[in-house]
């Protein structure tokens, strides 16, 4: 006897009608609720929590179904992984490029109590979304009363590029292994340093299955060398650690097509001024 899973995933992995059509009304709440709705919620002097609080009510009002779900084993994700500045570079166990402190050691979801919004801050939001079962997944992150410093506005531009770059990879036959090993040889080394994470904690891959869990297969990672075909979905996350501000970049969820990748969520660039 042997484990079904792999097989399981493959055939998951393309999409139906049914399903894409649930995924892209998933998408299209997915980007009124990041590009249109969350920079209403910011104000200053307002805590982490609250706004993960705030940002759930939200989502449900707007047709969310209450939850979504992953394969990863020991994943805990009330709303959203979110940080204001430096808190969304905060270690945690989930394996993915941002961070969160969460409410505390025991329970790192949702945001700090103790971190409040200030002016000049970098405000981190990732979340998935679902209908009916199907997810979403977009990350958006806003500058919160003035704009960050170079730098860091230099490093997210250059991660939007790289989604943009990805998108356009998403065509049946092309080998997610490769389009991985591909992208990373073409950053600058000084780039790479806090690229897909901070320090010594980074996420192995660029991009994602999604489809009834957040994380499906194919990944664009080493290993999975099998082509895409069309109708699969993935999320395309390029993101980059910058110290003292926070975690930069952008992630909206793609459908593979014969023309490249299609957004479900959105094409907005992301570090909108608030």
């Amino acid at each position: 006897m042997a484990a079904l899973d792999g097989a399981v995933a493959r055939v998951r992995a393309v999409k139906s009608p049914y399903e894409l059509a649930l995924m892209a009304r998933s998408g299209a709440m997915h980007r009124r609720l990041l590009e249109e709705q969350v920079p209403a919620l910011l104000r200053a002097g307002m805590n982490e929590t609250e706004l993960g609080c705030e940002l759930y009510a939200l989502m449900v009002r707007e047709g969310h179904q209450g939850t979504v779900r992953f394969n990863m084993f020991g994943v805990d994700v009330a709303v959203a992984q979110l940080g204001f500045g430096e808190n969304s570079l905060y270690p945690t166990s989930f394996d993915g490029p941002g961070g969160c402190v969460g409410i505390c050691p025991a329970a790192p979801v949702l945001g700090s109590r103790e971190r409040t919004l200030r002016v000049g801050d970098l405000v981190f939001v990732d979340c998935g979304c679902a209908m009916e079962g199907y997810s979403s997944d977009k990350t958006m992150v806003y500058q919160f009363g003035r704009p960050l410093p170079d730098a860091a506005v230099a490093a997210h531009r250059r991660c939007v590029e790289l989604e943009r770059q990805l998108a356009a990879e998403l065509r049946p036959g092309a080998i997610p292994s490769e389009i991985y090993r591909r992208t990373l040889a073409g950053l600058a080394p000084e780039f790479l340093q806090n690229f897909m994470g901070y320090g010594s904690r980074r996420a192995n891959f660029l991009g994602h299955g999604v489809g009834l869990q957040i994380d499906e297969w194919p990944v664009l990672a080493e290993g999975f060398d099998e082509p895409l075909a069309e109708n699969m979905v993935l999320a395309l996350e390029p993101k980059q650690g910058v110290p003292g501000v926070g975690m930069v970049g952008s992630e909206n969820t793609y459908r593979v097509t014969p023309a490249g990748g299609v957004s479900l969520t959105g094409k907005h660039p992301g570090l909108l001024l608030v």
